[in-house]
């Protein structure tokens, strides 16, 4: 079995969390993990998107970037970028080989007594590549909740936490304080943390960890800022924060949310140690150019479009109809597909105002949500939901009907389509 196969098997076992099997791990690599500074990003949504705008800034700027983000798209390589680029094929391959070895000797010396999960893999692989690398930062984004995510071994220069709303309830509990409590678990002592415009009983949660912990918090909703619609879902705005002024600048990202998350990419920035301090212009450049795919992602394809969009919770599902009532007021076909364990229904009454028509297809993957069951939870929808599994036809049949369409549901249906579409995203 090669080192990939064995990655891949992995995946059936799911999600454990804590920090006792990566730490273990990472130990027997000589812990790389501890070589550069790293930034880390927590958050319901939104930590993807700051996460492309920071490490765009600091490649701008000229610093060696590395950076870590899941799920990817459409292959394993996405997960970690250098400089804003996918990895080499044969780097990630060395990094799984060396994590791969440590792991089998920690099970001969009985230090492991469990498999570990992939994603504790592709997290140690991360570390070992950026060392390997030798960059000069890493940007690093939690995988699930923050306190025992396997990225939480780091010691960090600064922290963020994007967002807070409920998701992954089985795993960080039912309530937006419980989830908050956890997010926060990657708050530092001393250790600066940016927060975005979280609820009332999040944000006291976030604050008195912070509190206890004697770390700085840096609220975003303290930045004046300016902003603008361009008429096509983006952004120019301008951010005066204590510290400096950044824009005005268009935002690379579609959508009204992405105004916060460019104001915490600015106070993530502002936030750096003195030897990592970069200028405005690298900063604005990073709010302008970052791209991050399957985010409201327009594609254009033969003369057609395809806005890619893995919302994959309530709250994206709502940033996707802000977006729909700007760019696409009158409505578009809409393909939708979703993990079972998602809060479907709540999605689709988000979208269903914009969808002419719904088509529910069935995502990559035995989680998926089935086609027919999403189709009933609304048998009054004032739109048309039309059933097709086959993302292949769903996609033809939204094109029948306009030019332009929409995806969205979940970022493993997004990887799909760019690879039907074969788009390179990397």
């Amino acid at each position: 079995m090669n080192d990939r196969d064995w990655l891949a098997r992995l995946e059936f076992f799911g999600i454990k969390l804590g920090l006792d099997t990566i730490a273990a791990i990472l130990a027997e690599l000589e812990l790389p993990h501890t070589k550069y500074p790293v930034i880390h990003l927590a958050g319901t949504n939104g930590k993807g998107s700051v996460a492309a705008m920071v490490s765009h800034a600091l490649t701008v700027a000229g610093r060696r970037t590395g950076r870590y983000t899941s799920p990817h798209l459409v292959a394993l390589e996405e997960r970690f970028a250098l400089d804003g680029r996918a990895v080499a094929a044969s780097d990630l391959d060395r990094a799984l080989h060396r994590v791969r070895g440590a792991v089998a000797t920690l099970m001969e010396r009985g230090a492991l007594d469990v498999d570990p999960t992939y994603f504790e893999i592709t997290t140690a692989a991360a570390f070992e590549i950026f060392c390997n690398q030798r960059v000069d930062v890493a940007v690093v984004e939690v995988g699930l909740g923050g306190r025992l995510d396997a990225t939480n071994v780091v010691a960090p220069a600064v922290t963020a936490i994007t967002s807070i709303d409920l998701d992954h309830e089985a795993h960080l509990g039912p309530t937006l304080a419980a989830i908050a409590t956890e997010k926060a678990g990657i708050i530092k002592p001393g250790v600066p943390v940016i927060v975005g415009a979280l609820k009332p009983e999040a944000l006291r949660a976030v604050a008195t960890i912070a509190a206890a912990k004697g770390a700085p918090l840096v609220a975003s909703d303290g930045a004046e800022i300016d902003a603008d619609s361009t008429g096509t879902g983006q952004y120019r705005v301008t951010v005066r924060t204590d510290r400096g002024t950044y824009g005005p600048v268009d935002l690379g990202l579609r959508g009204r949310h992405q105004i916060g998350n460019a104001v915490i990419a600015a106070l993530v920035l502002e936030r750096l140690p003195a030897d990592l301090a970069i200028d405005r212009t690298a900063v604005e450049t990073g709010l302008r150019d970052a791209r991050w795919p399957g985010r409201l992602d327009l594609v254009a394809v033969g003369g057609r479009t395809v806005l890619i969009d893995g919302a994959h919770n309530p709250a994206g599902a709502r940033a996707l109809a802000s977006y729909l009532s700007e760019a696409n007021p009158h409505g578009l076909p809409i393909v939708f597909g979703v993990m079972a364990d998602k809060r479907a229904r709540e999605m689709l009454a988000e979208l269903l105002p914009f969808a002419r028509p719904l088509i529910v297809t069935r995502a990559p993957g035995a989680r998926a949500a089935d086609p027919q069951t999403l189709a009933s939870m609304f048998p009054d929808a004032p739109a048309t939901i039309v059933v097709e599994p086959s993302i292949e036809r769903a996609l033809a049949t939204a094109w029948s009907v306009n030019d332009a369409i929409a995806v969205a549901g979940s970022l493993y249906l997004a990887g799909e389509v760019y690879r039907l579409l074969d788009v390179r995203i990397a």
